[in-house]
């Protein structure tokens, strides 16, 4: 079988692009990546903008599909729950399944970006260029003008087909936003975040239960923690951007150590150097980008957050990027040599999708800062947990649904949505005949 006569760039080799490239190799196609940012296997990435990623079911196939689960998983920490932090440093765990079995895996960021960086240069018909910053697309050949940073000469890459996975600020998705009815939003959030660093103990030991990821809930902000694999914790400060008590409202170290004091006091002893992580890593802005279309003709194509940037509070940024591969990968063989039909097929599986995970994302963000301490979340949580234990194929929690399966997210919205009528129905039905019996009695 000969190869496919397809040339493919990808803009960005984050972690869309690059797996994006190893599934375009794999294929046979001529793939080339351009990145902006220096190669970071070969030197510190960007520091301070590295959530740890939460890799899920989604994420875990489409690694699986190319052999790279097993090695990601392998460098992973499993979290098979929420420890929640009281004010008064009182613990409350609460398990992600009834059973403990299911569990998210905290990952560097950097690292998994690094592993699949590795994967798609090992293929002999992908190439990989850093430092190259895109200065204009051409739609209709299918091409960017680049410029290297280190010697600013510019160049064109080969005519072909070109997939934008250049993330929120897409410059292929900016190109495509001059095309006559394309609809583009992006929706700011009020917050920002800040990463920090919680070192291991001594020993190499977590400096808190490992296998959790840990939220400080504060009514309106949070803290949280994911573990890594050599004993210490990312956290990350989400906190309104303007006002009394805001990123904006801090000035020195000395209102840093105030605010983590009196807000955080568990965790800020196991912080040495907050202060320095605090004004040394950049406040980062969180942005919500819905469009339409995803792609333009038989020659471009989006991907990721160019197409449809989340905010990171179901942990499913990465996963859904993951599953646009597969998705790609498999209309792109389902209706081969069609290009067009394959990426009209793509963009029809995946939109209804991710804007059903956006609105869960922005969801899941008030839970877990505001009610995921209350007594009715607890009380919440028990009941689904019993539900599902009862009827274990009828019954299945929205969160199982979306983070432990690969239910469509617009399904699995929906699917939620009739399973809480039928217990509401069920209740409220219960609830008549208990009061007709009570009547009875009386009559």
């Amino acid at each position: 079988m000969s190869a496919p006569k397809q040339r493919f760039t990808v803009l960005g080799a984050g972690l869309g692009g690059a797996l994006m490239a190893v599934y375009l190799g794999r294929a046979g196609y001529e793939v080339l990546v351009i990145e902006r940012r220096p190669d970071a296997r070969k030197g510190p990435g960007d520091r301070g903008r590295s959530i740890n990623l939460a890799i899920s079911t989604r994420g875990i196939h489409a690694l699986g599909q190319v052999g790279l689960a097993d090695q990601v998983l392998a460098m992973a920490v499993p979290m098979r729950g929420r420890m929640v932090h009281a004010l008064d440093g009182h613990l409350a765990f609460h398990p992600y399944s009834p059973d403990g079995g299911q569990c998210l895996n905290s990952v560097s960021r950097q690292g998994l970006n690094n592993v699949l960086l590795d994967a798609a240069e090992a293929l002999p018909n992908v190439r990989l260029h850093f430092g190259m910053k895109c200065e204009g697309v051409d739609l209709d050949a299918g091409t960017a003008t680049v410029e290297g940073a280190a010697t600013g000469a510019s160049r064109t890459t080969p005519p072909g087909i070109l997939i934008g996975a250049d993330g929120a600020f897409s410059a292929v998705r900016r190109e495509m936003q001059r095309l006559d009815r394309f609809d583009y939003s992006q929706t700011w959030e009020a917050y920002g975040y800040k990463e920090l660093t919680m070192p291991a103990a001594g020993g190499g030991r977590h400096a808190l239960p490992a296998n959790a990821l840990h939220i400080w809930p504060r009514g309106g902000y949070m803290l949280i923690a994911l573990p890594n694999a050599e004993g210490s914790f990312t956290c990350t400060l989400f906190w309104p951007l303007e006002g009394p008590s805001s990123f904006a409202s801090v000035k020195t170290a000395g209102d840093v150590a105030r605010f983590f004091e009196s807000s955080f006091p568990d965790a800020v002893s196991l912080m040495p150097g907050l202060a320095e992580d605090y004004f040394a890593n950049p406040t980062g802005s969180l942005v919500t980008v819905r469009c339409r279309p995803w792609r333009y003709r038989d020659r471009v194509v989006l991907l990721g957050d160019a197409c449809h940037a989340v905010v990171p509070f179901y942990g499913q940024g990465a996963n859904a990027a993951f599953e646009d591969c597969v998705v790609l990968d498999e209309c792109l063989r389902a209706h081969a040599p069609d290009v067009a039909a394959a990426f009209e097929a793509y963009e029809v599986r995946r939109k209804e999708d991710v804007d059903a995970l956006a609105n869960l994302a922005l969801a899941n963000f008030v839970e877990m800062r505001d009610t995921v301490a209350s007594t009715r979340f607890h009380l919440m949580k028990r009941l689904e947990h019993a539900l599902h234990r009862a009827f274990p194929t009828w019954f299945v929690p929205l969160y199982s649904m979306v983070t432990f399966s690969r239910t469509p997210y617009a399904e699995a919205v929906r699917r939620a949505e009739r399973q809480w009528k039928v217990v509401r129905w069920a209740a409220g039905a219960g609830a008549l005949l208990l009061l007709l019996f009570m009547l009875s009695i009386v009559v």
